[in-house]
């Protein structure tokens, strides 16, 4: 069976008494205890064990075997089923998702990961090492996978914020190249993705942390009100990363046209520099008997004189006005 770890918990301690998963039915725990269950990517044969040994709904038991499930919260009797998505940065820059199914009864608390890379034992041993924390109770712990699941979206973040930010920086000092485009757009479609999976996930934390549950305490709440603010902190630098990938190319568009319109001014105002000779050797070049300049000693150097004078003028004038 894909079990990870089967423990019973007495006071927030693992209790000596070996918890066996066969299928059968066998005496709850007591007061103070609680069994925590951890499944990774369970057969369908293997979930059928701990469905009958804890009474799970079948319901429930098939979405969790399913790991294209939204987020969502379910009750059932006394039972409170969660689906929470998973998501790690894979190489390169894609984003594999997964999915942590809890059941959440009085006296116990099974999760089955399905697809998720993210073990639970150092979370399962960070707990155990508080046991005044662990002795709260099933809700804590289901409040404990929730946090680390949602911290597992940090990593995600910062990687492409250093990227989008390099991308940013970049544009600014000239368009972006086709493949810079490619990825500005396959990243959007990244980021796209990413909402509409992970973005259920405020909606089951609100629930959690303000919805009257009999599973859950009313005194924890307050910690799925902590997850939920994580949760919409995330969702929030995501969308903020969405809109500078969408105005990257706007701005991008923007400074272009502005260096084109530099080196437009900059060749109309050359353009009317040459102009002047241009227009004076064609006025020359029209070979008429009757031109009194072509005849005097200064009609030569007088014309270089005038084409220097008005070519000098226009240039300092382009240059006063920010065209040269």
């Amino acid at each position: 069976m894909a079990i990870i770890a089967a423990r019973r918990y007495a006071g927030g301690k693992p209790s000596e008494h070996a918890l066996v998963l066969d299928g059968q039915q066998h005496p709850e725990p007591g007061e103070g205890e609680f069994d925590w269950i951890g499944l990774a990517n369970p057969t369908a044969a293997e979930m059928e064990l701990v469905r009958t040994q804890f009474s799970l709904h079948p319901l429930a038991v098939e979405d969790a075997l399913n790991a294209q499930q939204m987020a969502k919260v379910e009750l059932y009797g006394q039972q409170l089923f969660i689906v929470a998505r998973t998501a790690a940065i894979e190489e390169g820059e894609n984003i594999a998702y997964g999915q942590t199914a809890i059941f959440l009864g009085t006296k116990f608390i099974v999760t089955a990961r399905m697809g998720s890379t993210r073990a639970h034992q150092k979370l399962r041993h960070r707990l155990e090492i508080d046991a005044e924390r662990l002795a709260e109770g099933p809700d804590y712990v289901a409040h404990a996978i929730l946090d680390f699941i949602v911290d597992g979206y940090q990593p995600i973040l910062e990687k492409y914020e250093e990227s989008v930010q390099a991308m940013e920086e970049g544009a600014i000092d000239a368009f972006p190249e086709h493949s810079t485009i490619r990825r500005i757009f396959r990243l959007r479609r990244q980021f796209r993705r990413f909402m509409r999976i992970i973005g259920p996930m405020e909606e089951v934390c609100e629930r959690l942390a303000s919805t009257e549950l009999p599973v859950i305490d009313p005194g924890a709440r307050i910690w799925f009100r902590d997850v939920l603010d994580h949760v919409r902190r995330s969702l929030v630098r995501m969308n903020g990363l969405r809109d500078t990938l969408a105005s990257i190319v706007e701005t991008a568009a923007l400074l272009e046209q502005h260096r084109q319109g530099d080196m437009t001014r900059q060749l109309a105002a050359y353009a009317a520099i040459l102009a002047v000779p241009t227009a004076i050797a064609g006025i020359y070049g029209m070979n008429f008997d009757y031109m009194p300049e072509l005849r005097e000693k200064w009609g030569y150097p007088a014309i270089w004189g005038v084409i220097l004078a008005i070519c000098g003028g226009l240039w300092l004038r382009f240059r006063r006005i920010g065209w040269l």
